[in-house]
Protein backbone atom coordinates (compact mmCIF):
# COMPACT_ATOMS: atom_id res chain seq x y z
CA UNK A 1 0.00 0.00 0.00
CA UNK A 2 1.53 3.24 -1.14
CA UNK A 3 0.55 6.21 1.08
CA UNK A 4 2.65 9.73 0.61
CA UNK A 5 2.41 12.21 3.29
CA UNK A 6 5.02 14.54 2.11
CA UNK A 7 6.22 15.34 -1.46
CA UNK A 8 9.87 16.98 -0.28
CA UNK A 9 11.84 14.98 2.12
CA UNK A 10 15.03 16.56 1.82
CA UNK A 11 16.27 13.34 1.51
CA UNK A 12 17.98 13.94 -2.14
CA UNK A 13 19.77 17.04 -1.56
CA UNK A 14 23.31 14.90 -1.74
CA UNK A 15 22.65 13.88 -4.95
CA UNK A 16 21.04 10.95 -3.97
CA UNK A 17 17.90 8.59 -4.24
CA UNK A 18 16.81 5.74 -2.26
CA UNK A 19 15.72 2.66 -4.20
CA UNK A 20 12.57 0.30 -2.77
CA UNK A 21 14.73 -2.02 -0.54
CA UNK A 22 16.04 1.24 0.52
CA UNK A 23 19.42 1.40 -0.21
CA UNK A 24 20.82 4.76 -1.91
CA UNK A 25 22.06 5.25 -5.22
CA UNK A 26 23.42 8.75 -7.08
CA UNK A 27 21.00 10.26 -9.32
CA UNK A 28 22.76 9.78 -12.24
CA UNK A 29 23.34 6.03 -11.79
CA UNK A 30 22.06 3.86 -14.77
CA UNK A 31 19.37 1.96 -12.67
CA UNK A 32 18.04 5.39 -11.77
CA UNK A 33 18.35 7.07 -15.62
CA UNK A 34 16.23 3.75 -16.81
CA UNK A 35 13.29 3.85 -14.86
CA UNK A 36 13.26 7.96 -14.67
CA UNK A 37 13.30 7.53 -18.70
CA UNK A 38 10.28 4.88 -18.19
CA UNK A 39 8.84 7.72 -16.35
CA UNK A 40 9.36 10.17 -18.73
CA UNK A 41 7.44 7.77 -21.32
CA UNK A 42 4.70 7.49 -19.10
CA UNK A 43 3.92 10.59 -19.18
CA UNK A 44 3.84 11.20 -22.69
CA UNK A 45 2.30 8.86 -23.16
CA UNK A 46 -0.19 10.70 -21.34
CA UNK A 47 -0.60 13.45 -23.55
CA UNK A 48 -0.86 11.00 -26.69
CA UNK A 49 -4.10 9.65 -24.62
CA UNK A 50 -5.87 13.30 -24.87
CA UNK A 51 -5.81 12.36 -28.79
CA UNK A 52 -6.97 9.30 -28.45
CA UNK A 53 -10.38 7.29 -29.32
CA UNK A 54 -11.75 4.63 -26.85
CA UNK A 55 -9.73 1.83 -28.02
CA UNK A 56 -6.62 3.16 -28.29
CA UNK A 57 -6.85 4.67 -24.65
CA UNK A 58 -7.60 1.75 -23.49
CA UNK A 59 -4.60 -0.04 -24.67
CA UNK A 60 -2.46 3.11 -23.36
CA UNK A 61 -4.13 3.15 -19.59
CA UNK A 62 -2.91 -0.42 -19.22
CA UNK A 63 0.36 0.69 -20.63
CA UNK A 64 0.77 3.52 -18.29
CA UNK A 65 0.13 1.07 -15.46
CA UNK A 66 2.75 -1.58 -16.68
CA UNK A 67 5.46 0.91 -17.10
CA UNK A 68 4.07 2.13 -13.41
CA UNK A 69 5.22 -2.25 -12.64
CA UNK A 70 8.38 -1.50 -14.93
CA UNK A 71 9.44 1.13 -12.64
CA UNK A 72 9.12 -0.51 -9.60
CA UNK A 73 10.39 -3.15 -10.92
CA UNK A 74 13.69 -1.38 -11.99
CA UNK A 75 13.88 0.89 -8.67
CA UNK A 76 14.00 -2.89 -6.99
CA UNK A 77 17.59 -4.63 -6.15
CA UNK A 78 17.21 -8.50 -6.36
CA UNK A 79 16.20 -9.27 -2.92
CA UNK A 80 18.32 -12.05 -1.89
CA UNK A 81 15.27 -14.19 -1.36
CA UNK A 82 14.04 -14.84 -4.40
CA UNK A 83 16.58 -17.10 -5.84
CA UNK A 84 15.73 -21.12 -5.48
CA UNK A 85 18.29 -21.65 -2.76
CA UNK A 86 16.25 -19.51 -0.32
CA UNK A 87 12.75 -20.67 -1.97
CA UNK A 88 13.85 -24.35 -0.85
CA UNK A 89 15.07 -23.42 2.34
CA UNK A 90 11.06 -23.23 3.17
CA UNK A 91 11.85 -19.84 5.19
CA UNK A 92 9.04 -17.20 4.25
CA UNK A 93 10.16 -14.03 2.32
CA UNK A 94 9.68 -10.25 4.12
CA UNK A 95 7.66 -8.70 1.55
CA UNK A 96 7.59 -9.66 -2.36
CA UNK A 97 9.03 -7.57 -4.67
CA UNK A 98 6.83 -6.12 -7.59
CA UNK A 99 8.42 -7.96 -11.08
CA UNK A 100 7.34 -7.40 -14.58
CA UNK A 101 5.73 -11.06 -15.68
CA UNK A 102 6.17 -12.39 -19.30
CA UNK A 103 2.01 -12.30 -19.54
CA UNK A 104 2.26 -8.45 -19.61
CA UNK A 105 4.82 -8.91 -22.66
CA UNK A 106 2.54 -10.73 -24.28
CA UNK A 107 -0.49 -9.20 -24.05
CA UNK A 108 1.14 -6.57 -26.16
CA UNK A 109 2.26 -8.78 -28.76
CA UNK A 110 -0.79 -10.04 -29.01
CA UNK A 111 -2.09 -6.10 -29.60
CA UNK A 112 0.71 -5.28 -31.83
CA UNK A 113 -0.19 -8.13 -34.07
CA UNK A 114 -4.20 -7.25 -34.19
CA UNK A 115 -3.08 -4.05 -34.97
CA UNK A 116 -0.68 -5.14 -37.61
CA UNK A 117 -3.12 -7.61 -39.39
CA UNK A 118 -4.74 -4.87 -42.30
CA UNK A 119 -1.26 -2.67 -42.38
CA UNK A 120 0.35 -3.07 -45.88
CA UNK A 121 4.09 -3.78 -45.92
CA UNK A 122 6.22 -0.65 -45.48
CA UNK A 123 7.94 0.60 -48.61
CA UNK A 124 9.87 2.86 -46.83
CA UNK A 125 10.88 4.35 -43.30
CA UNK A 126 8.00 6.19 -41.04
CA UNK A 127 8.71 9.64 -40.83
CA UNK A 128 7.06 10.90 -37.21
CA UNK A 129 3.52 12.99 -38.25
CA UNK A 130 0.39 12.45 -39.57
CA UNK A 131 -2.32 12.55 -36.95
CA UNK A 132 -1.39 14.48 -33.23
CA UNK A 133 -2.18 10.98 -32.28
CA UNK A 134 0.16 9.17 -33.94
CA UNK A 135 2.73 12.54 -33.82
CA UNK A 136 2.50 11.63 -29.95
CA UNK A 137 2.60 7.89 -30.00
CA UNK A 138 6.23 8.77 -32.33
CA UNK A 139 7.73 10.83 -29.74
CA UNK A 140 6.76 8.23 -26.76
CA UNK A 141 8.54 5.43 -28.56
CA UNK A 142 11.48 7.13 -29.11
CA UNK A 143 11.56 7.73 -25.67
CA UNK A 144 10.68 4.08 -24.41
CA UNK A 145 14.04 3.37 -26.63
CA UNK A 146 15.95 5.62 -24.13
CA UNK A 147 14.30 3.59 -21.34
CA UNK A 148 15.75 0.93 -22.95
CA UNK A 149 19.10 2.02 -23.53
CA UNK A 150 19.42 2.97 -19.94
CA UNK A 151 17.95 -0.79 -18.55
CA UNK A 152 20.73 -2.40 -20.95
CA UNK A 153 23.19 -0.02 -19.54
CA UNK A 154 22.02 -1.06 -15.92
CA UNK A 155 21.43 -4.72 -16.46
CA UNK A 156 25.65 -4.74 -16.97
CA UNK A 157 26.18 -3.18 -13.51
CA UNK A 158 23.91 -5.05 -11.74
CA UNK A 159 21.06 -7.63 -12.13
CA UNK A 160 17.61 -6.47 -13.63
CA UNK A 161 14.87 -8.34 -14.28
CA UNK A 162 14.54 -9.27 -18.27
CA UNK A 163 11.03 -9.35 -18.55
CA UNK A 164 11.43 -5.57 -17.98
CA UNK A 165 13.69 -5.52 -20.65
CA UNK A 166 11.67 -7.14 -23.16
CA UNK A 167 8.74 -5.29 -22.04
CA UNK A 168 10.27 -1.84 -22.92
CA UNK A 169 11.38 -3.64 -26.25
CA UNK A 170 8.13 -4.95 -27.02
CA UNK A 171 6.24 -1.07 -26.10
CA UNK A 172 8.33 0.62 -29.20
CA UNK A 173 7.27 -1.81 -31.49
CA UNK A 174 3.56 -1.38 -30.04
CA UNK A 175 3.97 2.05 -30.44
CA UNK A 176 5.17 1.95 -33.63
CA UNK A 177 2.34 -0.08 -35.01
CA UNK A 178 -0.19 1.78 -33.07
CA UNK A 179 1.06 5.63 -35.07
CA UNK A 180 0.74 3.39 -38.21
CA UNK A 181 -2.96 1.98 -37.27
CA UNK A 182 -4.24 5.41 -36.08
CA UNK A 183 -2.53 6.82 -39.33
CA UNK A 184 -4.32 4.33 -41.78
CA UNK A 185 -6.81 5.47 -44.21
CA UNK A 186 -9.01 2.52 -42.57
CA UNK A 187 -9.16 4.82 -39.93
CA UNK A 188 -9.78 8.23 -40.67
CA UNK A 189 -5.68 9.24 -41.00
CA UNK A 190 -3.74 10.55 -43.92
CA UNK A 191 -1.48 6.87 -44.53
CA UNK A 192 2.17 6.17 -43.32
CA UNK A 193 4.09 9.75 -43.59
CA UNK A 194 7.43 8.11 -45.59
CA UNK A 195 10.93 8.99 -45.80
CA UNK A 196 11.94 9.30 -49.36
CA UNK A 197 15.79 9.04 -49.39
CA UNK A 198 17.81 12.42 -50.48
CA UNK A 199 14.39 14.21 -51.10
CA UNK A 200 15.66 17.62 -51.03
CA UNK A 201 19.13 17.82 -52.22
Amino acid sequence: MVKLNRIYTRTGDDGTTGLADGSRLRKDSMRIAAYGTTDEAMSAIGIARLHAGPEADSMLARIQNDLFDVGADLATPRMDWEGPDFAQSGAEAPWQPLRVAASQTARLEAEIDAMNADLPPLSSFILPGGTPLAAHLHLARTIVRRAERAAVAAAAEAEINPEALRYLNRLSDHLFVMARHVNSPAAGGPGDVLWVPAANR
